[in-house]
């Protein structure tokens, strides 16, 4: 137990972890939140493995000397399939990782007929065929791993809607599929649900990973004796995250896009560790 409320960090390589820091705030809105994103080093998904390894492990290091924290949340799914051995022998802090939702597809797939979006990088790496091979042996299961989602995720929060049109043509290997359920196998991707479920309107089921996340992120508060400070909102209003910091330039209008979703932010740092701006709050 500390003097501070409990306190989670939340990393990505772009803005796609935001997803899954307001599921974690949905569960937990007794929690503070520190999100930090390499968007210098944006798409994550080109890079060498170890390159990735090392540009995540010093950011998250250097971040937890700024602001303790008592969980660390790799909300990218190429980071959390490459970084996790080495970040959790480099920190003393309980480490939840981000794995593409395919065993809760399947379950409630009625048609059996699933659709698995993610990055190029993603749909290619070994562990999916794992994930589809002990969880989905029944399902046929329609990878898409189409370049444009992500970008289209990031420019979102700087004011830039996705083009419907483009979405929807995007989206055909899954409609003439004839997917009822589809995984959203990036942290990006739930932020362009509202376009995803124009293109797709007869899928029954968006699939999502933010939520087992957060109830993981629960578990280790449990453990640590904080999870009923971790539960009880805060009685003043102000910032759920108390700073998000950029490797690469902060988006313009991060704080009112953060306040929209529900996580009001306090301070917004780009080029971090650099200078620091206000935030929303």
């Amino acid at each position: 137990m500390t003097d501070r409320s409990p306190r989670v960090l939340v990393f990505d390589s772009g803005v796609g972890g935001l997803s899954v820091a307001a599921c974690i705030h949905q569960i937990l809105p007794g929690a503070e939140l520190v999100y930090l994103a390499d968007n210098a080093g944006f798409p994550y998904g080109d890079k060498p493995e170890q390159v990735v390894i090392e540009r995540c492990c010093t950011l998250i290091r250097q971040c937890l000397a700024r602001f303790p924290c008592d969980v660390v949340v790799v909300a990218c799914n190429t980071a959390s399939t490459v970084v996790l051995p080495e970040l959790r022998a480099a920190i003393a802090v309980p480490v939840v990782g981000v794995v593409p939702a395919v065993k809760p597809a399947a379950a409630c797939s009625t048609n059996r007929r699933i659709g698995l979006l993610a990055t190029p990088a993603t749909v290619k790496r070994p562990y999916l065929d794992d994930l589809i091979q002990e969880f989905a042996r029944d399902c046929e299961v329609v990878r898409l791993g189409h370049p444009a989602l992500v970008r289209w995720a990031e420019e979102l929060v700087g004011g830039s809607a996705p083009n419907q049109v483009e979405v929807d043509e995007a989206m055909v290997p899954l409609r003439e599929a004839g997917v009822d359920t589809v995984v959203l196998g990036c942290t990006h991707y739930p932020l362009l649900l509202p376009w995803l479920r124009k293109a797709l309107p007869e899928v029954m089921h968006w699939v999502e990973s933010g939520e087992a996340i957060a109830r993981r992120v629960a578990w280790w508060f449990e453990q640590a004796g904080d999870l009923p400070c971790a539960q009880t909102p805060p009685n003043h209003s102000g910032a759920v995250v108390i700073s998000a910091c950029f490797s690469g330039d902060a988006p313009d209008d991060l704080g009112p896009f953060m306040s929209e979703m529900g996580i009001p932010v306090g301070l917004v740092a780009g080029h971090w560790p650099g200078v620091t701006v206000t935030g929303s709050v």
